[in-house]
């Protein structure tokens, strides 16, 4: 049956009061669709980042540490999605997923053996979960923000539907640096929305469309 959509939740929507509807959200939804919930760092990777800087980390070292504080937040998610099945262990994951759970992956593990991305902060959870989707063969990525998606330069209302790759490389925040270099060479999907909103997921997964920034993939399988 394969995987529907890989689901990041983004550590910043643990700061505001929807984190607990959104995941009480996923959990519906995981029962029509097949979804791989990958957490985001938040404020477990703002300590990393802290110490990196207070002592001067090498790159690998704070890499690894901030996959660990993925996992603390995975930890978290698992309680607060209901009837989650929390693994580090992917294929583990796509069977939970299957057999209509939400599946909470402790990214750490698979990342850590593969070794896929550079060891640099320009990478984040976001092209994390952008390679899990990839090695998930699943079409579409999903990353829950706090944002309504990516917005112009020096815009606050000026919202891109769409993009492609090569756009995305040319703005600055909202998702991580590296993210459109590896969208750039995969099939895949890249949907920006609001966590806040869990009624924007549902309407995606029913109808391949919501608001938020859509990157459109440039390969085809």
């Amino acid at each position: 049956m394969g995987i529907d959509a890989v689901l990041k939740i983004g550590g910043s929507l643990s700061r505001g009061a929807g984190l607990q509807t959104l995941c009480r959200e996923i959990s519906g939804l995981s029962k029509r669709h097949t979804l791989l919930i990958v957490p985001g760092g938040g404020d477990f990777a703002d300590q990393v980042r802290k110490v990196y800087r207070q002592y001067n980390l090498d790159e690998t070292a704070a890499h690894h540490m901030a996959l660990l504080a993925m996992d603390q937040y995975g930890y978290l998610l698992s309680q607060l999605i209901p009837d989650s099945i929390l693994t580090a262990d992917l294929k583990a994951a796509f069977d939970a997923a299957e057999k209509a759970k939400a599946a909470v992956l402790l990214p750490s593990k698979s990342v850590i053996e593969v070794d896929p991305l550079p060891h640099s902060w320009q990478v984040t959870s976001d092209t994390i979960a952008a390679w899990l989707g990839s090695v998930s063969s699943c079409r579409r990525l999903v990353l829950l923000k706090d944002v309504d998606g990516l917005f112009a330069q020096k815009s606050l209302t000026d919202l891109m539907r769409e993009l492609t790759a090569d756009q995305l490389s040319k703005l600055t925040g909202g998702v991580d640096e590296y993210l459109s270099k590896y969208l750039a060479d995969v099939s895949l999907e890249t949907w920006i929305i609001n966590g806040n909103h869990p009624e924007r997921l549902s309407e995606l997964l029913k109808k391949n469309q919501t608001l938020g920034t859509c990157i459109r993939p440039l390969l085809v399988n």
